[in-house]
């Protein structure tokens, strides 16, 4: 036996080995984003595949620009389930944006390490919470308090203007009730995004707004937000899907009345809410079940628009 030639084709081998072992972990993540992908392509060609029969019978303008729903005549129309969901996500925004961002700029630039490492924790516990425990929350603790007294005092106060006026005296159900439970939903996910933003910013920039004469505070308003802007809208842009995207707490809260709202203490119907009452009981009949997904590619449709115009809107400001 010739052992020297075993021991050069040994010798020989173990770099393609090596080559192998270091081939590996990237042919894995590859297969990883693949898939990944496929997963995806595959949940909105389902979709679609299954809406396609309601946008070829109803034609999509029609489908979405409608305001009659009707299974025993065949007529979809979803515009006001679409006026119900922009108008209690935009109402989620304006009151979760401003204290989720406030909050994380308190966290990053003035608490202190101990402080905020002892506040954080709570914040992000807020993501644990399942949506249907948020809305018994809202019916059965918030419901009460605002049919007897924050309606009514912002009634009081701003009711000669329409969108404040309160239409549902007997009720504390409606848009504001549901925005202000989904402000609460969503606030762990700008707040925590938008702090990491904040954070990274280097010091340098505040060390140079400093040498320039500028307070604290300027420094915060004219240097650092304006540098974390990309990342303030990523977080802005998820809350955002997710307040579009709920279901129970909207199912729970907003009333549930074919009607587009004049009121931010109006009732409405959003497109989640549209889906989750009706599915079960039309999921066995071909016609309504491709409305109803319908609905939800439509939905899909309308987060990926928002995201977009987010996006646009950050890279604007961002260049600023």
């Amino acid at each position: 036996m010739d052992w020297k030639n075993i021991d050069s084709e040994i010798t020989d081998f173990l770099p393609d080995l090596k080559n192998i072992k270091s081939k590996i972990p990237h042919a894995s993540l590859l297969i990883c984003s693949i898939l990944t992908l496929a997963i995806i392509f595959t949940f909105i060609g389902f979709i679609f595949y299954i809406a396609y029969p309601t946008f070829e019978s109803q034609g999509l303008i029609g489908f979405i620009t409608g305001t009659e729903w009707s299974y025993e005549e065949s007529n979809y129309g979803i515009w006001i389930f679409i006026m119900g969901t922009l108008i209690v996500t935009a109402m989620t925004l304006v009151l979760a944006v401003p204290i989720s961002v406030f909050t994380a700029i308190y966290l990053s630039e003035f608490a202190s390490r101990k402080l905020a490492s002892r506040i954080r924790p709570f914040i992000e516990l807020l993501v644990g919470i399942p949506s249907v425990v948020y809305g018994i929350f809202g019916l059965y603790v918030l419901e009460g308090l605002f049919r007897s007294h924050i309606d009514p005092a912002i009634d009081s106060v701003l009711g000669f203007i329409p969108i404040f006026n309160d239409v549902t005296t007997k009720s504390g159900e409606g848009v504001l009730l549901a925005s202000t439970v989904l402000a609460i939903m969503i606030l762990p996910t700008v707040t925590s995004i938008t702090e990491d933003a904040v954070r990274s910013v280097p010091s340098a920039y505040r060390d140079a707004a400093y040498a320039l004469g500028a307070t604290h505070w300027e420094a915060i308003s004219r240097v650092v937000v304006p540098s974390a802007s990309n990342g303030i809208v990523t977080g802005v842009v998820l809350g955002m899907m997710r307040a579009v995207g709920e279901t129970m707490a909207i199912v729970m809260l907003m009333g549930n009345i074919q009607v587009i709202p004049t009121s931010i203490f109006g009732y409405g119907y959003a497109m989640t809410s549209k889906i989750l009452n009706d599915i079960t009981f039309y999921i066995a009949e071909p016609e309504p079940r491709s409305a109803l997904f319908a609905i939800g590619a439509v939905l899909f449709a309308l987060e990926m628009l928002l995201v977009g115009v987010a996006r646009v809107i950050g890279g604007v400001g961002g260049n600023k």
